[in-house]
């Protein structure tokens, strides 16, 4: 669905213009659609009809617990990757046993306060956490339920930071010494071996990469079988991608029906882990036009969002459409999109053609996934209000910070 529509001239989500959460919220601000996060949800929900099979949404998209709570009152479950995850999704009223928890360095806290939770399950990813996290588990009394994160070494043929699935990736254990370490898991007293997983990178838009992951994790799980060693539940992980500027990516259903294809006649639990496919195009960033400055080789549009409220263009030169909120008929210029942040990575957008005057507001769109998880204090600039939009209403889901907030945790020498 399209979050941001035209309506008498003006940009809406939902029921609600974008000029009135402005003027009661301020800018810059964060807008999420309750209709677009539920839609994209139900997408997995009936691809996986009739199917033994768990999604877990991956927190580190966004991790506004109010989306949290929205998609636990769905019946997801999530996957994490630190303990403070954990706390959001509990806090959020997520059940702890539809957790998995990933991530390639688990602390010992972290490790000891998810087993108390009582986790779903642990994604191990190296021979060492499988020694310490039975360490753990003994010292506390429990069985750690744990998979391995497979490295499949398969390229996902996307941005080389978000790749995590070749095998010069710090991301999980190598495909030819998995069966070992399974083998050495099985022994371990506090281990209890449950599953087999694997995440080979994110903004996916082609499922052939997921498809092959997928038929080596059947081979290899035929090769644990033979030596004794039995899964109950299968995790491919997540990544598939969205529309940012011209892609074309497949649905939902699209995306995975290959990816089941490969699992068909398996018994095993199917686990998946979407992120960016669920909050990506559900979210926005509203910002306003500062000031107009007009140069001999170019003019820039500097508003008051920057790249420590969303730094996905300065991280991987990501695009991310910007639309006005209310269109002029004025002719257009080519402006650079920039924030007020002392950086010259500083920018949102290149070479955008628009008609705009200073106090403009702009959408910056496709900003639900990875914009307020990623965002900062840099340059002591609080970080953005979050709204959510639920018809013809918006519910404010995270105060703009205060400046006192800042260095409220800091103490001056004596």
């Amino acid at each position: 669905m399209n979050l941001a529509a035209l309506r008498v001239g003006a940009l809406h989500v939902e029921d609600v213009a974008l000029e009135e959460i402005a003027a009661r919220f301020g800018t810059p601000c964060y807008i999420y659609s309750r209709a677009a996060l539920t839609t994209a949800f139900e997408g997995y929900r009936t691809a996986l009809h009739g199917r033994n099979a768990l999604v877990c949404y991956a927190v580190k998209a966004n991790s506004n617990i109010a989306i949290l709570n929205l998609f636990a009152k769905l019946g997801a479950g999530f996957d994490i990757v630190s303990g403070g995850e954990l706390a959001r999704v509990i806090a959020a009223g997520g059940d702890p046993a539809k957790v998995i928890f990933s991530g390639v360095g688990k602390t010992r806290d972290e490790m000891r306060t998810a087993l108390q939770a009582g986790i779903y399950c642990f994604n191990v990813e190296s021979a060492s956490e499988l020694e310490q996290l039975n360490e753990i588990a003994g010292s506390v009394g429990k069985q750690a339920p744990i998979s391995l994160r497979v490295n499949p070494d398969v390229d996902p043929k996307t941005h080389p930071y978000i790749s995590t699935g070749l095998k010069s990736s710090k991301f999980g254990i190598a495909f030819n010494e998995a069966l070992l370490l399974y083998q050495r898991a099985a022994a371990l007293p506090h281990l209890k071996v449950c599953g087999i997983d694997c995440h080979i990178g994110s903004q996916l838009l082609d499922p052939a990469p997921a498809t092959e992951a997928a038929g080596k994790l059947v081979a290899l799980i035929e090769r644990m079988a033979a030596a004794g060693i039995v899964v109950s539940h299968i995790d491919v992980g997540g990544g598939m991608g969205i529309r940012y500027q011209d892609e074309h990516p497949p649905t939902i259903a699209e995306y995975l029906a290959p990816v089941l294809k490969a699992l068909d006649g398996r018994k095993e639990k199917l686990l998946f882990e979407p992120g960016r496919s669920l909050v990506g195009n559900a979210g926005l960033l509203l910002t306003k036009v500062e000031v107009l400055k007009l140069g001999a080789e170019k003019n820039f549009a500097i508003v008051d969002a920057a790249m420590n409220d969303l730094i996905r263009p300065a991280l991987y030169d990501a695009w991310h459409d910007i639309l006005p909120v209310t269109p002029r008929s004025d002719s257009p210029r080519s402006y650079e999109i920039v924030g007020p942040v002392c950086e010259s990575g500083d920018f949102l957008g290149h070479d955008r053609e628009l008609a705009l005057r200073e106090g403009d507001l702009l959408s910056i769109m496709s900003a639900g996934a990875y914009g307020m998880t990623m965002a900062s204090n840099y340059n002591s600039r609080p970080r953005a209000a979050e709204v959510m939009v639920d018809g013809d209403t918006m519910h404010l889901i995270r105060r703009r910070e205060e400046i006192a907030q800042l260095f409220a945790g800091e103490i001056v020498l004596p």
